[in-house]
């Protein structure tokens, strides 16, 4: 079998697991409760995502000293509480580590 076919293979594999839980669950199934706790499935799974772009470099050690994305991301932080704007967070946080790493 051939490297692409593998690759299609295990991504329509990967869509179909996928796909099947959204197809085949109904909204009715779920009651009130169990809405509101699956509402924080996303922002408890942020940080984890998160965190170790922002605080451990190529190699995985743990960087505090130095490290333009902490600052960058108290930027985009400040500007999103701020803003309450998701484009204005994105576009701060980027331009604020842009110059950081290139002009400072």
């Amino acid at each position: 079998m051939s490297n692409w076919a593998l690759i299609v293979y295990c991504g329509l594999i990967t869509f179909l697991t996928r796909f099947s839980m959204i197809a085949l669950l109904k909204k009715e199934m779920f009651n009130d409760r169990i809405r509101e706790i699956l509402s924080y499935v996303p922002s408890s799974i942020f940080p984890a995502i998160i965190f170790p772009a922002i605080f451990l470099d190529n190699t995985g050690d743990f960087q505090l000293e130095n490290n333009p994305k902490i600052i960058a991301a108290i930027v985009a932080m400040l500007i999103g509480i701020i803003s309450k704007n998701i484009i204005a967070t994105i576009f701060s946080g980027l331009a604020s580590y842009w110059f950081l790493i290139f002009v400072v």
